[in-house]
């Protein structure tokens, strides 16, 4: 009965998955990252996110980007391939990896006022600390380069940018994150359906002016890549967080993170950075875990490493950047959720 239970979760999860996040959220973020690829040139990459960038500059953008993308651990993904592959320095990237998930306007808002203004205070603060720590950490471990590879890097700093003006790769991914967010906003469906389509027209009619032949080829090519690349280990990852569910009850949970003990704000940190969250799905999950008994130390634990980490993006990131890199940043992920949770714990 338990591995009927285990594979009717699973199944379950993979089906909602499919049905209400992946065309809402995971189509426009792989698009934005083919577009990323595809049309960005190296230097404008590199302007903001490479690794000579001045650390203020790159960290800094990286660090608050998330706050206007309602895009959860795996969504982030794509774009975070999209700018890695590109080029830009591992720290920024990995800053914004974490960022863009677990700062988005709407999922603090909503913390404030589900849980508590000094949560959602909290949970704002420690995600932009936490984007830098682990991007400067990540850095300093991995970006340990010999000359010869800081002369390639020099070199592709030289590179100008694609010659189209600024504006129109604004315009043209600000089009493109419109899409993402109407998609995910919850906005009456034919409205929704309404202003996607005037926004689909809007890029149809950017591409038939601003690019070059060949350009929209690349593009749908890197999309694909990256939709390869990624979405069959995000897949085979739902299912399994989804299996996992059903031998994990919430009131199991709140048993053992009530309080404010490190083992405590350390199993809320493990659940979280396994357990599979929907874009803003955590805030009432954690909002019922409080009811239930959790202490506010581990529900911030659970809040810093849920959305930024879970079983299908563990996978998708090992894919992108490998084995010992993923598992540094999870583990990271994990220690700092750990420590934050507790000292606001004791401080709350």
């Amino acid at each position: 009965m338990a591995l009927f239970a285990m594979l009717q979760s699973g199944f379950s999860e993979l089906l909602e998955y499919l049905s209400a996040h992946v065309l809402t959220c995971l189509v426009p973020a792989f698009f934005i990252a083919g577009g990323i690829s595809a049309v960005l040139s190296t230097g404008a990459v590199l302007k903001y996110f490479g690794p000579q960038t001045k650390k203020w500059l790159s960290y800094g953008v990286a660090s608050v980007s998330g706050t206007v993308l309602a895009v959860c651990s795996c969504t982030v993904l794509p774009i975070f391939a999209g700018i890695y592959h590109k080029g830009a320095g591992l720290g920024p990237a990995i800053a914004f990896l974490y960022s863009g998930p677990a700062i988005n306007v709407l999922a603090i808002v909503l913390t404030a006022r589900a849980i508590g203004f000094n949560m959602g205070l909290a949970r704002a603060v420690g995600a932009v600390l936490f984007s830098i720590v682990i991007g400067l950490v990540m850095a300093m471990l991995f970006e340990r380069q010999d000359p010869a590879k800081k002369h390639e890097n020099a070199a592709l700093f030289s590179i100008d940018d694609d010659g189209r003006p600024a504006w129109q790769h604004i315009v043209f991914f600000g089009l493109l994150v419109a899409i993402l967010l109407v998609g995910t906003g919850k906005i009456p469906l034919w409205s929704k359906v309404a202003i996607i389509l005037t926004l689909i027209n809007s890029i149809s009619l950017a591409v038939s002016r601003w690019f070059e032949e060949g350009e929209f080829q690349d593009w749908m090519m890197e999309t694909w890549r990256f939709v390869k690349l990624i979405f069959p280990v995000l897949l085979v990852g739902v299912f399994i967080a989804g299996a996992i569910k059903a031998i994990l009850p919430p009131e199991w949970i709140a048993r053992y993170v009530g309080g404010n003990s490190v083992q405590a704000n350390f199993l809320a940190s493990i659940l979280g950075a396994f357990m599979y969250f929907s874009t803003l799905t955590e805030v009432p999950i954690v909002k019922a875990l409080t009811d239930l008994g959790m202490g506010q130390g581990p529900a911030l634990a659970l809040l810093l490493a849920g959305p930024a980490l879970s079983l299908p993006s563990m996978l998708a990131i090992r894919n992108i950047m490998g084995t010992k890199k993923t598992l540094v940043y999870v583990l990271l992920v994990v220690l700092m959720a750990t420590l934050t949770g507790y000292v606001f714990g004791v401080v709350a």
